[in-house]
């Protein structure tokens, strides 16, 4: 995580089961870095001038803070943890409190789960992890696997930061790392440009230095992006991505990133540099 040794991870809870799993991620990611965790819970409780008011209308919420806190112990015990309850609206919260973050993990409201969200839908989860002013993880609702991680490259400048995330978070994991780089099979007679290969190869060569105790699988497929990494994400524990990619034109979030945070059925990190992009609500 490229941020101050005193930045937190932020978790974002809500009543939802999958909040759950998104606070066992923020503070197994916080004790790999040795961060301190912060569970914050949007409150935007409006009283109804035509019902009698609750005498305690904040109690629901300070107790879903609770129930967080206490998962957050019981997994990583040796973590300083915190909660906010804050009130006004999730995502310009969230991204307020993404602007100071290390990491902001939050759940992916259901997308892995329903295959007929359409991509321009208006997810929580999505709109974050385009917006947000630090790398984000999208937790799913079924605990990550065993397995290595997965890091999808295009040669750009941000897919290179998304690399050097990639190699710190599998040494941390203690874990495997599969690189994959997909190119356009026009004009290609069998397998992968062997051009293509070696610029794979040099590009993974100096991080694979800095972290030697990682095994690397570097993977060049012909074909879709999307698709194709889609399809490595079934093994993978955590899939790690750059927010653009080669294409800054597409928006906040590039084709593959999209791709990866509708349909990877494993946690995604939306990889950004040390400036994210906060937009004010």
């Amino acid at each position: 995580m490229n941020a101050p040794s005193g930045a937190l991870v932020v978790v974002g809870v809500d009543d939802s089961r999958l909040s759950l799993s998104a606070v066992r991620l923020a503070a197994r990611e916080a004790a790999l870095h040795t961060r301190a965790l912060r569970i914050v819970h949007a409150f935007n409780w409006a009283a109804n001038p035509s019902e009698p008011m609750p005498e305690e209308p904040r109690r629901p919420a300070e107790e879903l803070l609770e129930r967080a806190l206490g998962t957050a112990r019981r997994v990583q015990p040796e973590i300083k943890v915190s909660t906010a309850l804050i009130e006004g609206p999730v995502i310009t919260t969230l991204l307020r409190e993404s602007g100071s973050a290390a990491l902001l993990v939050i759940g992916d409201g259901g997308l892995a789960l329903d295959p007929d969200v359409p991509a321009d839908s208006e997810a929580t989860s999505v709109q974050l992890a385009a917006r947000a002013g630090c790398s984000v993880l999208v937790a799913r609702e079924t605990p990550p696997s065993s397995g290595p991680v997965l890091v999808g490259v295009d040669g750009s400048a941000s897919s290179l930061t998304a690399l050097d995330y990639a190699f710190d978070t599998a040494s941390r994991h203690r874990t495997d790392l599969v690189v994959v780089q997909v190119c356009d099979p026009d004009g290609a007679t069998g397998g992968p440009p062997p051009e293509i290969v070696e610029q794979l190869a040099e590009a993974v060569a100096p991080w694979q230095r800095k972290y030697p105790s990682v095994r690397v699988d570097q993977q060049v497929r012909l074909g879709d992006p999307e698709s194709a990494l889609v399809q490595e994400t079934r093994r993978a524990e955590l899939v790690v991505v750059s927010a653009r990619g080669d294409e800054p034109w597409r928006g906040m979030l590039g084709a593959v990133s999209q791709a990866m945070l509708y349909h990877a059925p494993t946690p995604v990190i939306v990889v950004r540099g040390a400036h994210g992009l906060y937009v004010q609500e």
